[in-house]
């Protein structure tokens, strides 16, 4: 099988290759601090050889969960945020068709999402489309007390025991989430849910070769073996070498920061598929909490070409100096379609008429790459051989590992969010939670109220 390739060439106008080589020293070290556990954050290391250590009966518990689940619903919840959330969805809609909730035709239930906002009109259309579907839900949370998902369980909870009873609401809820502490695991033991556990020393941004993921896109009906398959093949590739020539992962990471330290301070991740937008989220997260710390850090950002090419397109090609772009390129799509001749060409296409739609998009593709160079925008470029299971469990642990040894050489803990925290104790203080009073009265005379 082929594997994830990576091409800086079109980053040497920007960076001298010895620029990029001189951190081959700093990632080896970071490569042995990361495969021996002894670096910062290593207490949350447990991703590292997830792929290769995941259990043949764990793996068949999931499907034989997936497939009770299929069989009650027509629609599966699944409550979370971040990376409670993220990875599943993202691997989800890479996969699924791009008009599958039109397309479902009673094939296994369609994957929603709650926890992951605060929207009101959001749960109470939610819960409109539940009254009127067999649903079931899993819920993703290491403490149970993590204020999105918690409000959101608390409410779809309530309306799953109305609408079944409380002893079938209970075979229509699995609870993904510590192994032995927290208000979730108590509240799991006591109502006998089933449950999965989040590993101690893994993270949430780095859980979606987990039970967080695995379970969600066994239910949608895609196989979580081919998955840990080919994160199995990048962890094994990562094992063999730090050098730029043998590790696509830590090349990555070694380009990243070479651009870094030129001032180019934001990272664009662009895609030409639709159905990869999740991805890019997940990969905003992943990248974002870990490296976003002490003053430092690239900050990620996302589009969707050609669509966004008609909108940032204008800012990428002329703005402001200061971002790359990690481009994501995919060889082969799943079906094929050719543009038809037009007698009258009105719209003037003739010229490409024959041709695959995805050879024009290839065409915008390199098109952009090289316009973006020439207006001065570095370009990394990932090549992807298809979008199936297993090359995206590739790519999940190729931008796990690199993300780590890129955090590592900016000499920051990539596997805590310390700054996540803030928003919450003012969140906390300002709805009078029992605890803050001081804070309460603090933040009420800050805001003059």
């Amino acid at each position: 099988m082929q594997t994830i390739k990576i091409d800086i060439s079109k980053i040497d106008a920007f960076v001298d290759s010895n620029t990029v080589s001189a951190f081959q020293h700093t990632l080896e070290k970071n490569h042995r601090a990361v495969l021996d556990k002894t670096g910062q954050g290593n207490d949350f290391l447990g991703w590292v050889d997830l792929p290769s250590q995941t259990d043949e009966s764990l793996l068949k518990n999931i499907e034989a969960a997936a497939a009770r689940m299929r069989e009650k619903a027509t629609i599966f919840v699944v409550i979370g945020i971040g990376g409670s959330y993220l990875g599943a969805r993202a691997v989800i809609e890479a996969l699924q068709d791009n008009f599958a909730e039109l397309k479902r035709n009673n094939k296994g239930p369609f994957i929603l999402y709650a926890g992951q906002n605060i929207g009101e009109d959001y749960m109470n259309q939610l819960l409109e489309l539940l009254d009127a579907h067999e649903y079931a839900l899993t819920v993703i949370s290491k403490s149970g007390t993590t204020t999105e998902p918690a409000i959101a369980f608390r409410i779809l909870k309530n309306h799953l025991e109305k609408k079944y009873g409380k002893k079938e609401a209970v075979d229509r809820i699995i609870a993904i989430t510590d192994q032995s502490k927290g208000a979730l695991k108590t509240l799991a033991t006591n109502e006998g849910y089933q449950t999965y556990v989040v590993p101690d020393d893994v993270g949430g941004r780095y859980s979606v070769l987990t039970p967080v993921g695995l379970l969600p896109i066994a239910v949608a009906g895609f196989n979580i073996r081919e998955l840990i398959r080919g994160a199995a093949e990048m962890e094994a590739l990562n094992r063999q070498s730090s050098q730029f020539g043998d590790n696509p992962m830590a090349l990555y990471a070694a380009a990243r920061n070479a651009l870094y330290q030129q001032g180019k301070k934001v990272e664009i991740l662009v895609n030409y598929l639709p159905n990869l937008f999740y991805l890019t989220e997940w990969w905003k997260q992943l990248y974002g909490e870990s490296e976003g710390k002490e003053g430092k850090g690239i900050f990620p950002a996302g589009v969707n070409f050609t669509t966004d090419l008609h909108s940032m397109g204008q800012y990428i090609q002329e703005g402001e100096r200061m971002l790359f772009e990690t481009v994501l390129s995919v060889d082969q799509p799943h079906t094929k379609l050719v543009i038809p001749e037009e007698e009258q060409n009105l719209d003037g296409l003739n010229y490409i008429a024959g041709k695959r739609i995805d050879e024009v998009n290839k065409m915008a593709e390199l098109g952009t790459m090289l316009a973006h160079t020439d207006g001065g925008v570095p370009n990394i470029h990932l090549n992807v051989p298809a979008i199936n299971e297993y090359y995206l469990g590739q790519l999940i642990y190729f931008f796990e590992m690199a993300c780590a040894l890129s955090g590592y050489t900016l000499e920051v803990n990539p596997f805590d969010q310390p700054g996540v925290e803030a928003y919450k104790k003012n969140m906390f203080a300002l709805l009078g939670k029992p605890g803050f009073e001081k804070e309460t009265e603090h933040i009420r005379k800050r805001i003059g109220s």
